[in-house]
């Protein structure tokens, strides 16, 4: 099953990436990290998060654990929403905590460190695993039928496609 049919409800994306509720219903309330699947549409409704989402969830989390103001954090989310779901894998953000910058070579990362600036990084591709391994251990769902998937790893199907690829 491919893993744009499967959806996270909030307490499994909240797992996953290692934020409260509160943060998340905040973050989707303001636009910060709205759920591509399915948004809630009044009291009762449950939003829907997809893969890439609670990966974007959990690099949010660690920019603000660095100190990262929230108006680079939006910036950094909108150019997050704006590259290819294979350029994130490769990706490294970087951050000396006014400006976060896009990396996708060692030269660039080593660029911004002979800057003698205090910086940090967070490899997206290290995020996409992490964020893999606990969807692995939780609940999805199925955006067709609601049918609720237990244990389901995202990124099987992906998975089988390269490997049959390969």
């Amino acid at each position: 099953m491919a893993s744009e049919e499967i959806g996270y409800r909030g307490p499994t994306a909240c797992a996953a990436a290692g934020i409260t509720y509160r943060q998340l219903d905040y973050w989707a309330r303001t636009g910060l990290v709205e759920p591509s699947v399915r948004p809630a549409h009044g009291s009762g409704t449950q939003r829907l998060y997809s893969f890439r989402d609670v990966v974007v969830l959990k690099i949010v989390k660690r920019f603000l654990d660095t100190g990262v103001s929230l108006q680079n954090i939006r910036t950094a989310v909108r150019h997050l929403g704006e590259r290819g779901f294979s350029d994130l894998e490769r990706m490294t953000l970087m951050s000396d905590g006014a400006t976060v910058y896009e990396c996708t070579s060692p030269d660039e990362v080593h660029a911004l460190l002979q800057g003698g600036q205090g910086v940090f990084g967070i490899a997206v591709g290290v995020v996409w695993r992490d964020v893999e391994s606990a969807l692995s251990q939780l609940h999805g769902e199925r955006v067709d039928t609601g049918e609720t998937l237990v244990g389901h790893n995202p990124m099987d199907e992906l998975a089988r496609r390269r490997n049959k690829a390969v």
